[in-house]
Order: C-alpha cells, then structure tokens, then sequence
C-alpha cells in the first residue's frame, strides 16, 4: 500500500515538474518569437507594377504604380526633399488616415522630387544597343492614386521613346529597376511587369537587390523560374504561414491526418489566390490579416483542447496510428477538416496580396501565378517531409518527449497566433 502511494506521489511529482517546465518552455519561446517579430509576421516587401505597351515601334508607354509612403519616405529622403515627407505625412493624417481619401495634391506640389527619383530608376533599353545610353523617359499624364489590396500607389504614366535606335517592328527590350533597393525592414521591392510589345508578351518579376533586369525576349523557363522562386521564398519567409503549417503538423498523430488536413488547406488556398490576383475576388487585408492570425491560433487550440478532452499526458502511440483510414473518418475529423479548409480559404487571399498583383484574367498571368503557386507547394512540402517524420519518430522511440514536444510548440502557436491578432485588430 505504502508502495502504490509512494508511486502515485512521484508520479504527480513528475507530472507538476513537467507542467511547470513546459509552461516555463511555453513562456520564453513565445517571448522570443514576440519580441523578434512584427504582427505583420512578414518581412515588409514593396511592390511596384510596372504595365507596358507599345503604341508605336519604339515608343513605350508604362503605367508605373509605386507605393505612395515609400516614395513620400525613401524617395524624398534619397532626394533630400524633407519637406516632401512631411507633406505627406500631414496629407495621410489629414485624410483621417484613410487612404482613399488620398489625392495627387502633394505629388504635384513635389513632382520634381517624384520623378527625379523614379524616372531615372526606371530605365528601358534596346537590346543590341549597347553603345547607346537608356531611351528617354516623360511624364505622359497627370498623376493619379491607385489602390492594390487597400495599399495606395502613387501612378506615374510615362512614354520612353526609343525610335531612335529601332529598325522595324521586333524590338527586344531590356527593363531595369532600381526602386527602393534594400527596403526596411529587412524587406525588398518587387517590381512585377506585364508587358503586351510588338514583339511578344508575357510577364515577370523583378527584384530591386537580387535580379533588377530582363529582357523581354527572356525565356518563359527563366520567367516562371524566377516566380517559383518567389512563391517558395514567400512561404518559407512568412512566418504567419510556417506557424499555421507547423500547428496542423504537431496536431496530426499518423500520415492520414497530415495528408488531409494538408490537401484540404493546399486547395482552399489555391483557389483564392488565383481568384484574388485576377481580381475575381477582393478582401481588403485589414480582414484577411487578423484572421490569418486567428487561424493560427485555432489550429493550435484545437489540439490542445483534443488532448485536454482525452484526459491524458502521454499518448499510446500504438492504438493512435494503428488501422484507420479515410473510411473511419470521425465528425470530429471532418470538422478539422473543415476548418482548415476554411483558414486555407483566407491564407490564399493573403498569398494574393503579397504577391501584389490584382489583375485581369490573362493566359501569361495565370501561368505565371501557377508557378507562384507551385514555388508555396514545393515549400510546403518540403517542411512537412523534414518536420513530420521527425516528430513521428520521437513520438514512436519516445512517446513521453514527442508528447510535451507537441504540446509545448501547440501553446506556443497558440500564444503568438492570439497577441498578432489583437495586434493586428489595433492596427487595422
């Protein structure tokens, strides 16, 4: 008798000390992920959208859209125009912070500012031309404010003529950027460009820092390259994502759970990505942000209220991953199911918005925002191939250590996904 009571003392014993070690391990890992990241949970990216067409040979017209804070902020600040930031800081306040209340006043007022800046970060050359300088550029029409996923961007119409280093109707091009190099903070500017010329279409992207140029006769491998990278950078980066992955991961006890729960969130956010970059569907991020965060809690909870209702600490790993497939699916499997589904939906809108382009359909653009969409898969994959097994093989060598492993990371998606969104509910 004194045996069995001095068992079940050390065994409580156990169980407190390890309740107390996890909540300790709990705290300081959600300090740590608090402290080093925003409530954006993404590096700030710019994106500038760069549209050409030809309206004769050699003469090139690009609507140019650049975001309105950075130009009023890194812009001014390059062309040491402080007053040109401050103009806009009290134009943005003065329109109660709505930005579509914007208007063109301060970019008129400061137009030499604006396209000292752009225009000569904005070049376009003919290819073969090597001795000649870059094709000069004007201002075609007045200033207008446009808006790209409620962000407003300062549009800049500008003609570049080069006729004069043209013969006939076929020129390849070469576009460089130079826009906000090195965005803060520890961000970069995508430049993304739809062009329609006499000698092809099609459309690319560009990156400020690591890759500011193309040529228009550029490859389609080498273009759709360039946004698988992109989409797999995206992901791997976006640690909003990578929370919500790792929350589904740590809650999947056998490779059927992680399989659905997976499918079910890569086809829901599928589908609202490319129904959002084609503009079919418009959810401003002041929603989509906070419930991207709420997502990630949810997730989370969801595996410690499943624990929490089993009633135990240490599962047996044998009867959990033993004998059940798709046909023994529970209510309770279908509504996780369901869930994700769900959150996959408002992930894809987000994956949309950070790539920045909100455009009709076009068959060069849904190639290019397919392979986007296969760059996020292929990482996707990746960290679940890499994390899954990993957690399995604890859990089956040691069931105890694979359990407060899950738990611990569970609580601590759960305490960031919940602080970002109160953060981001302030901020909207």
């Amino acid at each position: 008798m004194r045996s069995e009571a001095s068992e079940s003392s050390s065994w409580l014993r156990r169980r407190v000390n390890l309740l107390r070690g996890s909540t300790a391990l709990v705290a300081a890992v959600a300090s740590v992920l608090l402290l080093a990241t925003p409530a954006a949970a993404h590096s700030y990216s710019a994106t500038v959208y760069a549209m050409l067409t030809e309206i004769e040979p050699g003469l090139v017209r690009t609507v140019l859209d650049v975001e309105y804070v950075l130009l009023a902020t890194d812009g001014a600040r390059k062309m040491n125009d402080a007053q040109f930031e401050r103009d806009a800081y009290d134009d943005v306040q003065a329109s109660g912070q709505d930005p579509t209340k914007l208007t063109t006043r301060v970019l008129e007022a400061h137009s030499a500012t604006v396209l000292g800046y752009v225009l000569p970060r904005y070049a376009l050359s003919v290819v073969g031309k090597s001795d000649a300088p870059a094709c000069p550029t004007a201002l075609a029409e007045p200033y207008a404010i446009t808006y790209y996923d409620a962000v407003p961007h300062a549009r800049l119409v500008i003609d570049t003529d080069c006729r004069g280093q043209v013969s006939g109707d076929r020129t390849v091009y070469r576009i460089s950027t130079g826009l906000f190099p090195g965005t803060e903070p520890g961000g970069k500017t995508t430049t993304v460009v739809t062009y329609d010329l006499n000698a092809g279409s099609g459309v690319a992207s560009l990156d400020t820092d690591t890759n500011p140029t193309f040529t228009t006769a550029q490859d389609w491998p080498s273009r759709m390259g360039e946004f698988f990278v992109l989409g797999a950078k995206h992901l791997m980066f976006g640690l909003d994502h990578i929370l919500f992955l790792l929350a589904l991961i740590v809650a999947s006890r056998q490779l059927r759970d992680i399989v659905m729960v997976t499918t079910a969130f890569t086809v829901a956010h599928s589908v609202t990505f490319i129904l959002a970059a084609l503009g079919v569907v418009s959810v401003p991020a002041i929603i989509v942000e906070p419930l991207i965060a709420l997502s990630i809690a949810v997730v989370a909870l969801w595996y410690l209220w499943r624990r929490w209702r089993e009633g135990k600490v240490v599962p047996n790993a044998s009867t959990e991953t033993s004998g059940r497939g798709i046909a023994t699916l529970t209510r309770a499997d279908w509504l996780r199911i369901a869930v994700v589904f769900g959150f996959g939906l408002v992930h894809g809108i987000g994956f949309a918005g950070a790539l920045g382009i909100n455009e009709q359909f076009s068959w060069g653009l849904l190639g290019a925002l397919l392979v986007f969409n296969l760059g996020i898969e292929a990482a996707q994959l990746t960290i679940i191939l890499l994390a899954f097994p990993l957690l399995m093989l604890v859990r089956t060598r040691a069931p105890r250590v694979g359990d407060v492993a899950a738990l611990t990371v569970s609580a601590v998606v759960a305490v960031v996904g919940f602080v970002w969104f109160a953060q981001r509910l302030a901020g909207a």
